[in-house]
């Protein structure tokens, strides 16, 4: 597995974590970050994914809720809305990382982790924001 995917794996785990438990995402990475053994698993990109999620978080939010349709963010399962922010946040804010890429990643990521429904609504949701890309950021 490649270091990004590996780094979006661990960006996920916190992200979800952190909504089962009513945390903030930045303030559960800072814990485990000055954790010698979870700090080594994590490679720089999964803080700065963690991070770039948590510093859009109401816009990602105010996105993944404008263009999913007939789905509120309350009502997706927990895995999908992280995989989701993850994903926009990549698609919106991160231009190192093609679009395609991007969806790719939180595809695979839905296919292994969640429904069998939640690929295709990950890729369909994804794939929208990236149309309309340019009139959200």
């Amino acid at each position: 597995m490649a270091a990004r995917s590996k780094a979006r794996t661990r960006a996920l785990d916190i992200l979800f974590e952190a909504d089962q438990r009513g945390l903030n995402a930045e303030t559960l990475l800072d814990e485990r970050l000055g954790d010698s053994e979870s700090r080594a698993a994590n490679n720089p990109y999964t803080a700065d994914l963690v991070r770039g999620v948590v510093g859009r978080w109401n816009d990602i939010n105010a996105a993944l809720t404008d263009y999913s349709q007939g789905w509120t963010l309350e009502r997706m399962p927990a895995v999908d809305r992280a995989i989701l922010r993850l994903g926009a946040w990549e698609v919106l804010w991160n231009d190192e990382i093609p679009d395609g890429v991007a969806i790719s990643e939180a595809v695979a990521l839905a296919t292994d982790l969640s429904t069998d429904e939640s690929p295709a609504f990950v890729n369909g949701l994804l794939a929208r924001i990236a149309e309309v890309k340019a009139t959200i950021v």
